[in-house]
């Protein structure tokens, strides 16, 4: 069961991650897991850029295939929130070192505190 973002209490990010950019080759950065439409497991195929804004930090989460999502980190025990306006995101523990959220038809592990 996903949690919607607005209510998953008791997950407190520590997304200390690196910097990625974007062109024909794969971004560098560091690694995260993802999960694409259609694939049964969670591989670290995804790359991900932390960067600052007025609100708090903002990770923008890139996939192989040229996509990605914008998420905003808060402070409030939700997690990560989306940070364009876009659809809302599904946040659930994962793990006691990560985050499982769903945005779209993406699944990705961000690593994160789990208050029990």
């Amino acid at each position: 069961m996903i949690v919607r973002a607005r209510t998953a209490a008791g997950i407190v990010p520590l997304l200390a991650l690196c910097a990625c950019g974007g062109s024909k080759d794969p971004p560098p950065g560091k690694p995260l897991d993802c999960r694409m439409r259609g694939a049964a497991r969670f591989e670290p195929i995804c790359t991900v850029e932390r960067t600052s804004a007025p609100d708090g930090a903002v990770l923008v989460v890139r996939a192989p295939d040229g996509g990605f999502r914008r998420l905003l980190v808060v402070q409030d025990g939700r997690g990560v929130i989306a940070a364009d306006g876009a659809e809302p995101v599904g946040v659930r523990p994962g793990g006691p070192r990560h985050i499982e959220v769903t945005a779209g038809d993406m699944n990705y592990r961000l690593p994160a505190a789990v208050r029990p």
